[in-house]
């Protein structure tokens, strides 16, 4: 049987509010398969941002096992996990994070700025990259020339341009009007059936879970039974 891209074993995850130790996650036990598109649900406070955030190489838990393609994540140093994650993980936020005074272009190409690549190299793969987004022809637009779902496009286009092994997607339609969030979790959906892309989607939207493949319901810290996996 084909290991699971990412294995979680008993994760537990708390934080420190003064004097007080609050417990976000108790005990998670997750698998996850290579190519799957996995929507995480929950109530405000239920621990999914967190748990995302932990698989992301944004935070580690207190205990735990927590494997990435076989790699022990959670015990790597802060130097270690940075260059994983600039290698390994793709990340596309509710508000874009995009940077203002950059181009679409521009923004599309700092992942890249991390890694050997020629310039030469990084300008083609950028420009095929908009391209698979459907924003070829505003590459040379600041983000404020760009409408909501464009810029969702270009954070995209982002996360994808250095090839990376996992998506994470932290609520990537909550910003947006129902045009525009159906044509990004329709791109979503072309990532992981057409390029096999693994991504793992916070969000609190039905409509929007009911795009990925399986889904995880996250409750009080607690893992609730999953829904089967969909063809």
């Amino acid at each position: 049987m084909t290991a699971p891209l990412v294995l979680i074993e008993h994760l537990v995850k708390s934080y420190r509010r003064g004097d007080q130790v609050v417990e976000v996650l108790r005990d998670i036990s997750l698998a996850i398969p290579a190519g799957a598109f996995t929507a995480l649900m929950g109530p405000s406070g239920s621990g999914k941002s967190t748990l995302l955030n932990l698989i992301a190489g944004i935070d580690k838990p207190d205990s735990g096992v927590l494997r990435i393609a076989g790699l022990d994540i959670a015990g790597m140093g802060e130097s270690e996990l940075a260059a994983w994650r600039a290698a390994n993980v793709g990340f596309i936020f509710q508000f874009y994070n995009l940077m203002p005074v950059l181009t679409a272009f521009e923004n599309v190409e700092l992942p890249l700025l991390l890694t050997p690549l020629s310039r030469r190299e990084r300008r083609e793969r950028v420009a095929l990259t908009l391209e698979m987004v459907n924003l070829a022809d505003r590459m040379d637009h600041t983000p404020n020339e760009l409408s909501g779902g464009q810029q969702q496009r270009v954070a995209i286009a982002r996360a994808i341009v250095s090839d990376p092994t996992l998506i994470v997607a932290d609520e990537p339609t909550g910003d947006l009007d129902r045009h525009s969030a159906a044509e990004i979790l329709s791109l979503l959906q072309q990532l992981n059936q057409q390029l096999g892309k693994t991504i793992i989607m916070v969000t609190h939207d039905a409509q929007a879970a009911a795009q990925a493949r399986n889904v995880v319901h996250l409750e009080k810290g607690e893992l609730l039974a999953d829904e089967p996996q969909r063809a």
